[in-house]
């Protein structure tokens, strides 16, 4: 409905509403809803078919852009935004309405009972979702800042608007190999180690990025595009690791909404800081902000929930 009514907008709050039902899709439509759907049917064994969604996504972009660049080229951006419209209408309604089973709504567990090794009363695991929520929330806050003003930041760096370009197409491919390397190497790793080390890989990144040269901004990129592939995965497998999967969809909702609100403030806080500061002090409270998620990652377990 939204690119549909996008590609037949005359007027701006036309364009608006129609990137409005887009932004409300986008929340019940990606990974938050397909991880909920994947923990639902798989339950404990969701793990590696989040990992195998999230490295099929991360060829979206890829994929897309090229393809939606070419049809503007056939057909203007009207008739793309109404060709995506039908795929979306003829392809992806019918692989959701007849291929994906239902089954009956899972309530949330308040409490979480042991099995004799590890048992969490209900304010620590109400603590532990309070950490992870945090942890993700400011995580979505650097991420959207970092996709918004990249660009920007490395223009007013020094380095020349080709080279930036390039440096911000690594993203792509780092986090595609990245989680590659998560299904194959790291799959039974932890799902709090995973996230651990995606952080920190996201906080070298940035950090890296302060000094505005060309060639290690490169580097950065490639430490901070697998970082961010790994914390998506984690993203999705964290919750159903320390909880299990009594109810993760109703958590991964739970989770999505200050991300959500964090994903739409970020870039605009960001802005503010660039405008008034510069790029390097922006990437620097960006790291600070990793420095917190860092702490907060060393704060989780890294042992499975407790079995009911």
């Amino acid at each position: 409905m939204g690119l549909a009514t996008m590609g037949v907008a005359e007027n701006l709050p036309t364009y608006y509403f129609a990137w409005s039902l887009i932004g409300i899709a986008m929340a019940a439509g990606l990974y938050d809803a397909a991880f909920s759907t994947l923990g639902r049917l798989l339950g404990e064994g969701a793990r590696t078919s989040i990992t195998g969604l999230t490295l099929l996504g991360g060829f979206a972009s890829t994929l897309g852009w090229p393809a939606m660049a070419a049809m503007e080229e056939w057909l203007g951006w009207r008739g793309t935004c109404l060709c995506m419209a039908a795929v979306h209408l003829l392809i992806g309604l019918p692989v959701h309405a007849l291929m994906i089973p239902s089954s009956a709504k899972q309530p949330v567990r308040p409490v979480i009972t042991g099995n004799g090794h590890t048992t969490r009363t209900p304010r620590q695991a109400s603590g532990l979702f309070l950490l992870i929520g945090m942890m993700l929330t400011v995580l979505a806050l650097v991420v959207s800042s970092v996709s918004v003003h990249l660009l920007d930041a490395l223009k007013q760096l020094g380095i020349a608007t080709a080279v930036a370009l390039a440096i911000g197409m690594v993203i792509g491919p780092a986090q595609v190999a990245a989680r590659i390397a998560e299904f194959s190497v790291g799959r039974n790793l932890h799902p709090t180690w995973s996230a651990r080390v995606g952080v920190l890989l996201c906080l070298f990144g940035v950090g890296l990025l302060i000094a505005g040269k060309p060639w290690l901004s490169f580097v950065a990129i490639v430490l901070y595009g697998a970082g961010n592939g790994i914390l998506t995965i984690a993203r999705g497998t964290l919750p159903l690791a320390l909880f299990g999967a009594q109810g993760y969809g109703s958590r991964m909702g739970l989770l999505a909404r200050p991300i959500l609100i964090a994903q739409a403030c970020g870039p605009i806080l960001a802005a503010l800081v660039l405008d008034t500061f510069g790029p390097a002090p922006m990437l620097s409270v960006l790291c600070c902000l990793l420095m917190i998620c860092v702490v907060i990652s060393f704060r989780l377990p890294a042992s499975s929930h407790p079995t009911a």
